[in-house]
C-alpha cells in the first residue's frame, strides 16, 4: 500500500471512530465531570445519538443511588465552533431541552433554550446527605428563560433566569403532608453582577425564605425556616435538621 493509500485508510479509521464512537464515552465524561454524582447507566447508541438510564449518586464513597424513571436520550449536532445538544427524558420532558455549547480556550459559553420540565423530588435522595435524610416527595418544575452561562478562567457569568418550583413537598421526617410549595430562582444580569439565588414560600405550613450570591468560587446563602403557629410542634424535628434552631425558627447558612 502506497503512502496515499495508507493515509486514506488512517483517515477512514479516524472518521469511523468519530462517527460511531459509543455512547459509553458520553457516560464516562458525565461521570468524571460530576465526580460520579450523575451517572448514565446502560448507555446505548453513539455519542451523537444515544440513550441511558440517569442515576443520581452521593459520589464515589456513597452507597446512595436512585434512578430516574425511564431513560434519557441525547442528540449532539456539531456546528461552526459550537455543538447543539438536545436532551429528553421519558418521565419528565414534553419536548427536548436544547442548548448550544461554544467551547473556547480556557472558557466555554452555554445558551439554554427556554424550556419547562417536571421531575420527581424523590430522586434527590440519591445524592446522599441531607436529601437521603429528608426523603422529599413532590414535583419539581424547572423553567429556564433567556438563560446563558459562561465560564472564563474560573469565573462564572450568568444571564437570564432558571426557576425551580417544588410543589406539594412532603418529608418522611414529619407526618404533616404536604409541607408546602416553594420557589428557588437563579438570576443573572451579566459580568458586572454576581449571580443571585432567592428562596421563597408559595404556600404551606413550613415557611422557607433566603437569599444567596455567588462569590466567585462558591455559593453563600442565608435563610430562615419557620412553622405556622398551629404546626410548630409537629414540625419541630424538621426545623432542628434544616438549620440552627432559634426559638420557633431555624437559621440556614451555607458557605
Amino acid at each position: 500500500m502506497n503512502r496515499w493509500g495508507l493515509s486514506g485508510a488512517l483517515v477512514g479509521v479516524v472518521m469511523a471512530m468519530v462517527l460511531f464512537a459509543p455512547a459509553a464515552w458520553v457516560a464516562a465524561m458525565v461521570s468524571r465531570a460530576s465526580a460520579q454524582r450523575v451517572q448514565l447507566v446502560e448507555p446505548r447508541g453513539t455519542i451523537w445519538n444515544g440513550e441511558a438510564q440517569l442515576v443520581l449518586s452521593g459520589g464515589p464513597s456513597s452507597s446512595e443511588a436512585l434512578a430516574l424513571p425511564g431513560r434519557v436520550s441525547w442528540r449532539l449536532r456539531p456546528g461552526f465552533g459550537s455543538v447543539r445538544v438536545e436532551l429528553q427524558a421519558d418521565c419528565c420532558t414534553h419536548e427536548a431541552v436544547a442548548m448550544v455549547l461554544r467551547p473556547r480556550w480556557r472558557s466555554a459559553h452555554v445558551h439554554v433554550n427556554d424550556a419547562t420540565s417536571t421531575w420527581p423530588a424523590g430522586v434527590l435522595a440519591g445524592l446522599g446527605a441531607p436529601w437521603n435524610t429528608v426523603q422529599a416527595r413532590g414535583r419539581l418544575v424547572l423553567r429556564t428563560e433567556g438563560m446563558s452561562l459562561e465560564w472564563n478562567s474560573g469565573r462564572v457569568v450568568v444571564v437570564g433566569s432558571a426557576t425551580l418550583d417544588a410543589l406539594g413537598l412532603s418529608s418522611r421526617l414529619t407526618t404533616l403532608r404536604p409541607l408546602g410549595s416553594y420557589r428557588l430562582q437563579l438570576t443573572g444580569a451579566g459580568p458586572s453582577v454576581p449571580p443571585q439565588l432567592d428562596l421563597q414560600t408559595l404556600e404551606g405550613s413550613l415557611q422557607l425564605s433566603g437569599h444567596g450570591q455567588w462569590n466567585g468560587a462558591r455559593w453563600g446563602f442565608r435563610g430562615r425556616a419557620s412553622a405556622s403557629p398551629e404546626h410548630e410542634l409537629v414540625l419541630g424535628n424538621l426545623l432542628n435538621i434544616i438549620g440552627r434552631r432559634q426559638g420557633a425558627s431555624s437559621a440556614i447558612a451555607l458557605d
